[in-house]
Parts: structure tokens; sequence; C-alpha cells
């Protein structure tokens, strides 16, 4: 697909907490861009907020057919599955040479699968998840990591640049999927770690943000340390606007991926199990950064 088709039009489905800063940087690029939730009132919110055109929920499939780029920014596997391959799917309705834009967090197997249905239709699929929250959603710092043959990422890049800061080509179809599940899995453990740390810490009569200032000028910072525990923690907002259900989600696909290549992940495991135990306790509407608070009250301490 030539890189000049990517300035036409652009379907972004999934209006959520990501999606809909990320809808408006296309926005704000000047594409001529169609917007869709599962949500109308928000569809049409989102749409009239960033100056898109609205499309209803039961006529995805007809714009799709008038659209060069389907951006999808959606819960999971299950869901990208129906919207792609289910009775009305978008991959049905695509024009030969259109483009799907994968920025959902999925497994990696599935991504696998849907580029291989992709190609028979001859539509090319690229899974760019991205790393970096609403605040760099909302300024177009996004990192993301793609996953696509050479020439699809290229034809894909200035999209994308319109997006995120760091953009990453990171291999074939489905590798962007695997590589957000480590980085995630990679950050839920030092979120747990620093969790515990300070917990100690707290316990024994140290002050919180004196030790984030020793651990942010020592060896033992991570990005938790750095933004999430003065920021989302010490501050009692827990409003990261990443959720606990969808972190323990992140963490379920890279500890799947470890078993299909046969690689022991104790600690990922533990950071699982703390992820699911805080959810247990906390609920659905929980931000992932409430872990924190499932770790205070195991410990009968309180970082403030």
């Amino acid at each position: 697909m030539p890189p000049e088709q990517i300035d036409r039009t652009v379907l972004f489905v999934g209006l959520g907490a990501m999606g809909r800063p990320m809808a408006g940087r296309l926005a704000a690029a000047d594409l001529r861009l169609k917007v869709a939730d599962a949500d109308p009132e928000l569809t049409q919110r989102v749409a009239t907020e960033i100056g898109a055109a609205a499309v209803p929920a039961d006529g995805l499939t007809e714009a799709a057919a008038e659209v060069d780029c389907v951006v999808l920014m959606l819960p999971d596997s299950r869901v990208v599955e129906a919207v792609l391959l289910g009775s009305d799917g978008l991959l049905g309705a695509l024009r030969p040479g259109s483009l799907v834009v994968d920025m959902s967090s999925c497994r990696p197997a599935s991504t696998v699968m849907l580029a291989a249905r992709a190609r028979e239709r001859d539509v090319a699929l690229v899974d760019a998840p991205v790393s970096g929250g609403v605040t760099r959603a909302t300024t177009g710092e996004l990192s993301i990591m793609a996953g696509a043959t050479g020439d699809d990422f290229a034809a894909v890049l200035p999209l994308l640049q319109q997006m995120g800061k760091d953009v990453t080509h990171v291999g074939p179809p489905g590798a962007g999927h695997a590589m957000k599940a480590l980085n995630n899995l990679l950050s839920a453990i030092g979120l747990v770690a620093a969790s515990e740390v300070l917990s100690v810490g707290s316990a024994f009569g140290l002050d919180p943000r004196v030790m984030l200032q020793v651990l942010n000028g020592s060896t033992g910072r991570n990005h938790a340390t750095e933004v999430k525990m003065e920021k989302f923690v010490l501050s009692r907002a827990f409003d990261s606007g990443f959720s606990l259900r969808l972190m323990v989600k992140d963490l379920r696909t890279a500890l799947d991926l470890a078993h299909e290549t046969g690689t022991p992940v104790p600690l990922g495991a533990g950071a699982l199990e703390e992820c699911m135990a805080a959810f247990r306790m906390l609920g659905e509407g929980a931000d992932h950064t409430e872990v924190a608070a499932y770790v205070e009250r195991r410990s009968g301490t309180e970082l403030h």
C-alpha cells in the first residue's frame, strides 16, 4: 500500500480512555476521520469534540468499505476478532489494498491469525499497541511498537507518527502485541516491587516521599518510583487511566507467551498473582496503580 494512501480517509474504532485522545491527534492532522464506538452517545460526543464524522455501530461495515485505513483501539482479542471476522466483519468489507492498524493489546497468536486472514483479501494488518497512558496519548508522545512487514510499516509510519513520539518496528505481525505484553509484565513487576518496598520502609518509620527521593537517585529507580508512586499513589488519586482489569489481561498474555516459548518466568508469575489478588479485592473499577493500595492493606500500612 503506497504511503500516500494513508492520508486519505481513516475509520477509528474504539473511543475509550486512550482511543479518544488518539483519535483527536488524527483529527488534528487534518485526516478525513470517521469515528465509532459501541456507545452511540460517546461516538457522537467525541466526533463533535474533535471534528470527525460519527459512525453508528450498525454502520461500521458500510463505513469500512469507504476508507483506506481502519484503526482499532479495542479491549482485547475477542472483541477485535468479532469486529474483523464477525457476520458483519470489517475484513469482508474493506477494499483490496486497505490497511488495518490494530492498536489494542491482544494475544500475539490471534494477531498472526488475523494478519493471515487479512492477506487472503489483499488487506494488510499491522499490530501497533501503545505505551504511555492518557497524558502522552493527548500530547501525541506515545511509545508505539509495530508488528508488520517492512513495506506495511513504511506505509503506516506517517499515521503512527501523528500519535506517537517513539515508533519502533519490532518484527512481523504479532511482534508488536508480544512486545506490549512483555513491557506491561515488566511494568507490573516494577509497580508491585515499588509498592512492597515503600510499605516495608513506611512500617519501619521512613517517609515514603523521602524514600522515593533516594530511590530515584539510586539504582533502585524504575518507572513506578519515578512516575506512578508520587503522582497516583501517595496523592491517593489512583487515576492513571489504565485499569487493573486490563493489566491482569496483559499479564496473562505475557505469561501465555512465556509458556508457549517454554520460558520459565517465576517473577512474572508472582506479579500476576499479586495483581489478580488485588483485582479480586478491589473490583472491576480499580485503576492498576491501586495494586499499591492492596499491598498497603495486606501490610497494614498506608503510603501518604
